[in-house]
This record gives C-alpha cells, sequence and structure tokens, in this order.
C-alpha cells in the first residue's frame, strides 16, 4: 500500500504498530536469510521497473524456514540496504530489523499459514487493478490462466491491512496461486521469488489482454472452455527443463 514514509531509522529501536518492540525478541540474520534479503530487495525493485508498483505500493515476502523476510513499509526500494533486513515469525512477531513490516502484512501471513508458499508478491499492476473493478472473475481468455491454478476469481474489497481483506483473499485464492483483489491490486504466490514474481506478472498481461480485446466496438473475445483449459493444465505439468 501507498503510504507516507516513516522515520524509522532515528535511533528509537524497532517498532511495530507503533508500539516499541523488545529488543530479545530480535535476533541475528542467518546467512541464508541474509542471501534471501538480496533476492527479495532485487525482486521488489522489479516491480518498479516493470510498472507493476509505483513509488512504495505493493510488497513482497520470503519464507526462509519460520521466519518470513518482508519489505517495510513506506521505504522505497531502492534505499533498501542489508542492514534493513525485516523480518517476522509466523505469528507476525517482529524478530528481525528495526523498520515496521509492510501494512499488508496480515496478507502475507495467510498465505504462508495456509498454503506451501514460499514467496509471495503482490502490487497494484494498472490493468489487473482495473479489471478487479469489472468483473468478479477474470475471463479465460488465454490458456496460461491454467498455470495459476484455473479462473483468477476477485477477492471482494475490504480496507488495506485488515483480517478481512486477509480473509477475503484466502477464500479468492482456493486451489489457485493467485487473485485479483477488487479496487486494489493483485497477490500471487510460489515456490520461489521468481515464480511468485513471473506468476503476477503473467497475471498482468492477461488482464490486459483481455481490456485489449474487449475494447474493439461490435467484437467479444473468444474464451477458452474448461476443457481446454483443462487440457492445458494436464500439459503444463511435464513443461520445462528436467532436474
Amino acid at each position: 500500500m501507498a503510504e507516507q514514509r516513516q522515520d524509522q531509522r532515528d535511533g528509537r529501536g524497532a517498532r511495530e504498530g507503533g508500539r516499541d518492540v523488545p529488543e530479545g525478541w530480535r535476533r541475528d540474520v542467518l546467512p541464508e536469510e541474509a542471501r534471501a534479503w538480496e533476492a527479495l530487495v532485487a525482486t521488489a525493485r522489479r516491480t518498479v521497473s516493470e510498472g507493476l508498483v509505483v513509488g512504495t505500493s505493493g510488497n513482497v515476502s520470503v519464507r526462509v524456514g519460520e521466519t518470513v523476510l518482508v519489505t517495510p513499509t513506506g521505504v522505497p526500494y531502492d534505499r533498501l540496504t542489508p542492514e534493513d533486513v525485516t523480518g517476522v515469525g509466523l505469528d507476525g512477531r517482529q524478530v528481525l530489523g528495526t523498520l515496521v513490516p509492510t501494512s499488508e502484512l496480515p496478507m502475507h501471513l495467510a498465505v504462508f499459514r495456509t498454503t506451501d508458499a514460499r514467496a509471495v508478491v503482490h502490487t497494484h499492476a494498472v490493468h489487473a487493478t482495473a479489471v478487479s473493478t469489472l468483473v468478479p472473475e477474470l475471463p479465460v481468455i488465454h490458456y496460461m490462466t491454467a498455470a495459476l491454478g484455473g479462473p483468477v476469481r476477485v477477492a471482494p474489497y475490504a480496507t488495506y491491512g485488515s483480517e478481512e481483506l486477509a480473509e477475503n483473499m484466502l477464500r479468492a485464492l482456493a486451489d489457485r496461486t493467485g487473485c485479483l483483489l477488487q479496487n486494489h491490486g493483485t497477490i500471487t504466490y510460489g515456490a520461489s521469488l521468481d515464480q511468485a514474481y513471473d506468476r503476477t506478472a503473467q497475471l498482468e498481461w492477461m488482464c490486459r489482454l483481455w481490456l485489449t480485446a474487449s475494447s474493439v466496438p461490435g467484437m467479444s473475445p473468444s474464451l477458452l472452455s474448461g476443457g481446454q483449459l483443462a487440457e492445458v493444465a494436464e500439459k503444463l505439468r511435464g513443461y520445462g527443463q528436467r532436474p
């Protein structure tokens, strides 16, 4: 969520939701967490450079063991450094860093608690957000819909950062790896940051495709049937290079 940047490096200690975070809750960063943080920051910067977010809108997270590393609230991604590692436990308790985690933390934690996700990407991509205001489900305009588990649903609107939004999102994500958030944006997850990001990019592209095709006067785009989508889903199981 786009927010005004807070002064979070003023030496007054870690804070969580405006409250002091006890020093004992924090610990040293593990080597694998440092590597994951570097990859997370690179992914967050990519969402900006490729036009999926503007400013500090959107957020990214990655799970390392029982710790979730997440972008902090209101800090431009190009200003993040290795010392800015921000991490929480699955219970939301901050265990790493002094910067306040993203306000969308409830959504990220909900995904990690209920799926096998290792990474989550949330954006305010323009075309996807536009589609979220028009339909309850993205029409099956392209076979890559199968890569997200099936027709992409739209989660009903709720205030950003709220538990209600997280609950709406989980319902829309049932048997899916991505969904739209009404009047808000997108959220996708995957087994890695690259996979979660690629699913976000594919979702935005499909939304743009549907909007473009639907804009031709007097014409309606052809859509894929459930059978056609199921055939693609089966074929995608063997897609890519073998280990």
